[in-house]
């Protein structure tokens, strides 16, 4: 199987559609990413980090396997999550709880993981129960089922070129785009959208409502 859910330290909601998504998976806790085992309904089968921030266990979670590592490091624990589900065959990697919470540090961190595994060949999302995220591949088009008057926003990380948007309230064609332009902040669906960049690196996130029947192609 080599689909993995890497579970963070931020904040999730646990819809039926995040439940779902993560049930179907093999699961890596990083650090304080093991309190959403619970709610989420896995039993991860490994628990990695510097367990500087590692909630309480209880009953069957205390018999997770652990790899421990020293707070002196050059890797985060989210970082080290993925790299172990890699060397166990991931293909596929659903962040978990990578967005928001208390370190804005590490939700910038998790975004720019996000983008760098995507250029590796992995499929990535990040997923939360509240907002999901997709790395835009140059030259690949990305397809987003939405709800109509779901919000999205393509976050940049470098200058775009050939960015097109259809299907949303504000389109756009082929446009060029400088890294300090925040023309991409706060768009619409008006249903499926479709996202294609010719160059440069980026983030689609967008909402979800509870329970929100959504899906990526």
């Amino acid at each position: 199987m080599t689909e993995f859910a890497i579970l963070l330290a931020g904040p999730i909601e646990p819809t039926d559609r995040l439940l779902q998504r993560v049930a179907k998976r093999r699961v890596i806790a990083a650090d304080a990413g093991m309190r959403h085992a619970g709610p989420l309904g896995v039993v991860p089968e490994l628990w990695v980090g510097d367990f500087d921030s590692a909630p309480p266990t209880t009953g069957h979670l205390r018999a997770v396997e652990r790899l421990s590592f020293s707070r002196d490091k050059d890797q985060t624990d989210g970082e080290i999550a993925i790299e172990t589900a890699i060397e166990r065959g991931a293909k596929s990697l659903l962040l978990v709880g990578a967005l928001g919470g208390p370190r804005s540090d590490h939700a910038f961190a998790h975004l720019v993981l996000a983008l760098r595994y995507a250029e590796a060949g992995f499929a990535v999302e990040l997923f939360d129960g509240r907002e999901e995220g997709h790395p835009l591949r140059p030259g690949v088009p990305r397809q987003l089922v939405l709800a109509a008057g779901t919000p999205f926003s393509i976050l940049k990380f470098t200058d775009l070129s050939g960015l097109s948007i259809a299907g949303a309230a504000y389109p756009l064609e082929g446009i060029d785009l400088p890294f300090t332009s925040i023309l991409t902040q706060s768009n619409e669906a008006l249903g499926p959208i479709t996202i294609r960049i010719e160059a440069g690196r980026a983030i689609l996130l967008a909402q979800s409502a509870p329970d929100e029947a959504g899906s990526i192609k």
